[in-house]
């Protein structure tokens, strides 16, 4: 390959595989969080708080979903739009004994938080602790 393929790539060099969407679930009632906490006594359930307007939210989010690599039946993955929903991120504080921040990433077992993390603290790997 020349220099300008090195550069600019080249038409036969071989494709990136892409990757598949995350399996998110739209968190939009406060009636989800109790299926949340019921449904972590079987499964990890795992909860990403994001501001819709915020670059450093979705810088945050795009480096989740590039580094996420579980499998969609080890964890349930639910988004929560800060912006709107702010009332089910205040009950998600309450529920789950952890203060709001954003973004947040908070993982639920057995009715619990066992994880969360805010900002570049946020890794998906931390996942395979709790599956």
């Amino acid at each position: 390959m020349g220099l300008f393929g090195k550069l600019f790539g080249s038409e036969d060099s071989e494709p990136k595989e892409e990757k598949q969407a995350l399996p998110w679930q739209e968190l939009k009632s406060l009636d989800q969080l109790d299926t949340i906490a019921d449904a972590s006594n079987v499964k990890t359930q795992a909860i990403f708080k994001h501001s819709t307007r915020c670059g450093i939210s979705r810088m945050v989010i795009k480096n989740f979903e590039s580094g996420f690599d579980v499998s969609e039946n080890q964890v349930d993955l639910y988004y929560l739009d800060l912006l709107n929903h702010r009332d089910i991120s205040s009950e998600i504080a309450a529920k789950f004994q952890v203060y709001h921040e954003s973004p947040q990433f908070i993982v639920i077992r057995n009715g619990e938080t066992v994880y969360h993390a805010s900002h570049s603290s946020i890794d998906p790997q931390v996942l395979h602790k709790f599956i």
